[in-house]
């Protein structure tokens, strides 16, 4: 048994403020239960999980686990106390050895006995730990995998790995921090039913933290609403879900289907292969056709891996593709997006992409980041920096190189730069930031449109919410009012409070600015609720396309994805 009692944390911070993570928890969880937390961005659940693992010190309160017990006078001893009591799996954490399945966990598994895995003697780690290592990937359902490199494994395969290595630690508690949020349906559900085979065939406790209610829906055999730090309520996770989104947005109405205009973009034949030296070839994108109309708002579905990312890059001109073409008709012409020039930097300024890692500069205010955009994406950009770019004596087709830059996300802009030998200098002085005084007149029909108030403009990435921070950001790609928007599955890690708002602006700068919107997501109830029409990824081929709601129930068929069964009675709570 666990037992939490009276536990508080608070966070100074430089500036002298102080923010209460945690007020006065308490908190029991018996042996074998599945005991799951829900709750928005920044109410605490995280923080509560690094205190039950050991990596953070509490103020109030005490742990008792097992026969041992934690108070605030934290030191290295309850520290390691912790530690050992438990595992933790992290959305994001995939840290495996470069080896099989099998040698990652006889590693884990040689490192919890004898103190480092690095030094394992596989020859006789193998008689000692072979046997166990095979029934601990059989529990994840991975035991098909035995012999697969663990780099080329899926995504959903690697968290599945990392949790058999967390098993070899022999924790009474194992510790899940949105274990499958940003994976495929199919690969959730073989994640959920790797959690489900953890708890009962080896009979460990889980404490999951997931702001999605068909995971808890699932799993939890109790679940905790947490808020502003505090657990407000706690009960079956019916009555919690139902709780948690009572506040939620109303759902704005989709514009109707059939208002379309003419094909926009012309995607034609396209095809890319990829190949790695260790697991053979990975992906064949091939044969890729579809049109995309003006004001259409269209979803590209499918498994993780079948290349949804990939073909959004090479519609946007970021990737080359082996074969085929992507054409954007501007002014009545069409612009071949794979040749480089001046009228492709005329598309590019009318297009805003928004990728799945986005983030917003930390210190700068969003109206100096407003202004850096519209330096990118003004209506007088492309000649503006054909001057300058004269000047400095660059032809239109490295301008046009340097344009594409903008686009991708910042850690890639540079590498690309670094690799031609030219610093970020080079963008700033060829796209200078937009003047202050003309920001609030370009933000102003977004921020309304977005239902932020005008206020945030003077404010830093840090004192805004989580909802607000997506929001700000797309404000930015929104500033310029590009004619189409691209979106790489920038809100996979959302609540679904926040993701309504989300779903809700993207409706209304659909139908208020004609913005066309391509997009990837593995939120099937987002891309029934916000799409008109969705496109079927498999494999690196388009198999179907056709009405949101055919699609989302075929896609959830084929991934077999049995927690998504009560998803039609979960969304019309959601509708409210």
């Amino acid at each position: 048994m666990i037992k939490v009692e009276n536990l508080s944390k608070t966070y100074k911070m430089k500036d002298g403020a102080e923010i209460e993570a945690l007020k006065n928890i308490n908190l029991t969880i018996d042996d074998g239960e599945i005991v799951g937390i829900i709750g928005m961005s920044g109410s605490g659940k995280s923080t509560l999980l690094r205190i039950l693992r050991g990596v953070e010190s509490f103020d109030e309160g005490r742990i008792i686990m097992g026969d041992f017990e934690v108070d605030r006078d934290f030191d290295s001893v309850k520290s390691r106390c912790l530690k050992k009591a438990t595992a933790i799996h992290l959305q994001r954490s995939f840290g495996l050895w470069a080896e099989t399945a099998y040698q990652n966990v006889v590693r884990k598994l040689y490192g919890a006995k004898y103190g480092d895995e690095a030094l394992t003697d596989f020859e006789f780690a193998n008689d000692e730990f072979g046997e166990e290592a095979i029934q601990l990937l059989n529990v994840v359902g991975l035991g098909h995998k035995i012999d697969h490199f663990a780099p080329v494994l899926s995504g959903g395969e690697k968290q599945r790995l990392i949790m058999a290595r967390q098993l070899a630690k022999k924790p009474e508690i194992l510790l899940l921090d949105e274990p499958a949020t940003m994976s495929c349906p199919k690969s959730k559900q073989e994640i959920l039913d790797a959690i489900k085979n953890i708890n009962q065939e080896m009979g460990i406790t889980v404490l999951l933290v997931s702001h999605l209610p068909e995971v808890h829906n699932y799993l939890s055999n109790r679940l905790l609403l947490m808020e502003n730090g505090e657990i407000v309520k706690e009960g079956t996770p019916k009555d919690i879900i139902k709780k948690f989104i009572q506040n939620m947005e109303q759902m704005e109405t989709l514009r109707d289907p059939s208002d379309v205009g003419e094909p926009l973009i012309k995607v034609e034949d396209l095809g890319r292969r990829f190949t790695l030296l260790k697991g053979g070839n990975v992906l064949n994108v091939e044969d890729v056709n579809f049109e995309v109309l003006k004001g259409e708002i269209i979803s590209l579905m499918g498994l993780s891996g079948a290349g949804k990312t990939v073909l959004l890059r090479m519609v946007a001109g970021l990737d080359t593709p082996d074969t085929g073409k992507v054409y954007f008709k501007l002014d009545g012409e069409w612009v071949d997006m794979h040749q480089p020039g001046i009228p492709r930097m005329k598309v590019r300024r009318k297009m805003g992409f928004m990728h799945q890692e986005f983030s917003l500069v930390h210190h700068a205010t969003i109206k100096d980041q407003i202004a850096s955009r519209l330096g990118v994406k003004n209506e007088n950009i492309v000649w503006q920096a054909k001057q300058k770019a004269k000047e400095l004596e660059i032809s239109d087709k490295i301008l046009d190189v340097l344009y594409q830059l903008t686009d991708l996300p910042e850690n890639e802009a540079k590498m690309r730069l670094e690799q031609i030998g030219l610093s970020a200098n080079i963008l700033e002085e060829l796209f200078p930031s937009f003047p202050d005084k003309e920001v609030k007149k370009y933000a102003q029909p977004i921020f309304e449109a977005l239902n932020l108030p005008m206020d945030i403009l003077d404010r830093r990435s840090y004192e805004l919410s989580g909802g607000q921070k997506v929001r700000a950001t797309l404000a930015l790609v929104l500033a310029s009012k590009p004619d189409i928007l691209i979106l790489d599955e920038p809100f996979g890690d959302l609540d679904p409070i926040t993701l309504r708002m989300v779903s809700n602006s993207l409706k209304r700068i659909n139908k208020s600015f004609d913005t066309t919107i391509l997009m990837v997501s593995h939120h099937i109830d987002f891309i029934e609720e916000v799409t008109t029409r969705a496109i079927m990824i498999e494999d690196g081929r388009l198999i179907m396309e056709g009405e949101p709601h055919h699609m989302c129930h075929e896609f959830i068929k084929r991934c077999k994805a049995d927690y998504l069964k009560d998803l039609d009675d979960l969304r019309e709570q959601m509708a409210g």
